[in-house]
């Protein structure tokens, strides 16, 4: 084993590591577990352009104390070179194991410092932390989540004063200051019953959830009358299980049925494989509690709260789960119908998705004469670019194709808690006027034609998995298919190169996109195939998305998919050969 691998374990199996960090890792030790102990220590755990993600457990390469102590060392340094002690940090938390340990750690570690700060008293939604940031006009934020990972996970995700994750050139900063904090001697710490007595440490509670709720009230379409619809809510063991029962019973809908089993706050999710809303496994137990009900829609959150899932029935009265792009389409042409129809559409209004989210959010918009924005993956650019048409133009909605969406401007990060607000809303509506959400879609869909997105990701993990997912992107960039399909392949974006390629002429020009390993082939149909590496998980995710226009909405959902199926076929061949 490398030299200094062999320090690394060395150092953690002695004081000033706390009494079970030691232990933990001498038994590895003692078990001869040379592997795991590589895996803990032949790095040190990023802290990269999202902040920190990572399984917990003790050493370099894993979220605990001491790392997420080292990075907080970092980010107080460069918050207080900035000036901006004085303004506060908000610091939230999901129900994950660890979190509340992690959160009061950098708590201490901020006050320390001496950055003031504003600390949860309970586990709450990510959205809710970038709307305090703007609510007390704070510098900055924390966030201890891993979002929708396995319960092995947990994460550290970093908010700047606008509300949304930090970006360039913020990221780049922080991270240098982070990179300087190189032994855990260098953390300033202060005792956190003494920052609380001190008033350096404020504990905020409920009032941030109703100026939340006061400010969505002067947002939503529908009046105060109580809807009949009856919806099941499950906040999949997360921070979802107060705030959104409260924020749709106070907005007017009183059948709110909440999933016991999973209403109880758990970061190890007893209760499902995995607490993604994008999982049908997930709703298992909110589709069972619909049926016996007949509930009208099924909505879902993941542990922060910041991806929403639905599900509502089809036409064979069965509950079906539809898929982020399809949840977004829907909201965006429900808010921007009802806005016209108000006569409440700004003439400046915006609407800014993903390169990886649907097309038909593009036809939505325009046919809206709304100008629309297509950003890098990751809803920190959706923020980002909210910030830059301040002031200028009018922010209607965002959206991407992994469950996130946000349906107003107070908040600059997805929001699952006004996602469940007003996709309840579009029902209710629906149902005054005799549709169904069925109905509403299949309206969207002939009237901009079928689109269907089909995702595929391959999971990689350790050191071999980076270097697999390394040559799969170098294959692809370096040797690029010339059709997938029989479709020949017009055009190629690589947006790490900051190219997009006319593959008929040979032109090349440049896109303006800040840099990123993403690769999209577009084909002379329209179809579009994606590649890129999770920039959170040990994934490579492959997107495809093709669209067909008629009437036979039925028809075309078998043709579309089924030629989706055949794009997605053919390209995990080639790459079952680039890996093996």
């Amino acid at each position: 084993m490398d030299i200094t691998i062999q320090k690394r374990i060395e150092q953690w199996q002695n004081p000033p590591f706390d009494t079970s960090t030691i232990q933990e890792i001498k038994q590895l030790v003692a078990q001869n577990n040379e592997k795991e102990l590589y895996e803990r220590f032949y790095t040190t755990l990023e802290f990269g352009t999202g902040g920190l993600r990572g399984i917990i457990g003790a050493g370099t390469n894993r979220m605990n104390i001491y790392t997420v102590g080292m990075a907080t060392q970092g980010l107080a340094n460069y918050i207080v070179h900035q000036g901006n002690a004085a303004k506060g940090v908000v610091i939230a938390y999901d129900s994950r194991r660890m979190s509340d340990v992690f959160s009061k750690e950098a708590a201490s570690i901020l006050a320390g410092n001496g950055i003031k700060v504003y600390l949860f008293k309970d586990i709450m939604p990510t959205p809710i932390c970038s709307f305090a940031i703007r609510h007390y006009n704070a510098t900055a934020g924390i966030v201890i989540t891993a979002s929708h990972n396995p319960p092995e996970y947990n994460g550290y995700k970093v908010y700047w004063e606008d509300g949304g994750q930090v970006v360039p050139p913020q990221d780049n900063e922080i991270i240098r200051e982070v990179s300087k904090i190189q032994d855990i001697t260098q953390i300033k710490k202060m005792n956190f019953d003494e920052a609380i007595a001190h008033g350096i440490i404020l504990l905020v509670g409920d009032e941030i959830i109703e100026s939340y709720a006061q400010k969505l009230s002067q947002v939503r379409f529908k009046s105060d009358d109580l809807s009949p619809i009856h919806i099941v809510y499950t906040p999949l063991h997360g921070t979802g299980y107060r705030i959104v029962p409260h924020i749709l019973k106070t907005s007017g809908f009183p059948n709110v049925h909440i999933v016991e089993q999973q209403a109880i706050p758990d970061g190890n999710f007893p209760t499902v494989k995995s607490p993604n809303p994008e999982e049908p496994e997930a709703l298992t137990q909110a589709i069972e509690l619909a049926q016996q009900i007949n509930a009208d829609i099924v909505l879902a959150t993941d542990p922060d709260a910041d991806r929403m899932g639905v599900a509502f029935k089809d036409d064979n009265g069965q509950y079906t789960l539809i898929n982020g792009n399809q949840i977004g389409s829907m909201l965006l042409y429900y808010i921007l119908l009802r806005l016209q129809q108000l006569n409440r559409l700004p003439k400046n209004g915006f609407v800014v998705k993903t390169i990886v989210t649907t097309d038909l959010q593009q036809e939505i918009a325009r046919h809206f004469n709304v100008t629309i924005e297509n950003v890098l993956t990751g809803f920190k650019w959706i923020a980002k670019k909210m910030k830059d048409y301040e002031g200028s133009h009018v922010f209607i909605f965002g959206g991407e194709e992994s469950y996130g969406y946000l349906p107003l401007d107070f908040v600059r990060d997805k929001d699952a808690v006004s996602s469940c607000y007003f996709f309840a809303e579009m029902a209710h509506w629906l149902y005054s006027h005799n549709k169904t959400l069925k109905d509403f879609l299949y309206e969207i869909y002939t009237q901009f034609g079928y689109y269907n997105e089909k995702l595929v990701s391959l999971t990689l993990k350790g050191v071999e998995g980076i270097q697999k997912i390394q040559s799969i992107m170098k294959h692809f960039r370096s040797n690029p298919p010339k059709q997938l399909a029989r479709t020949t392949i017009t055009a190629i974006l690589d947006v790490k190169q900051g190219t997009l390629t006319d593959v008929m002429s040979g032109t090349t020009k440049a896109v303006d996109l800040p840099a990123s390993d993403v690769l999209q082939f577009t084909l002379e149909n329209g179809s579009k195939v994606t590649m890129r590496p999770s920039g959170t998980e040990p994934k490579i995710k492959f997107y495809f998305s093709s669209r067909k226009k008629g009437t036979d909405i039925k028809q075309l959902e078998e043709e579309v998919t089924r030629y989706n199926e055949t794009l997605a076929k053919e390209l995990l061949s080639t790459i079952e050969s680039v890996i093996t």
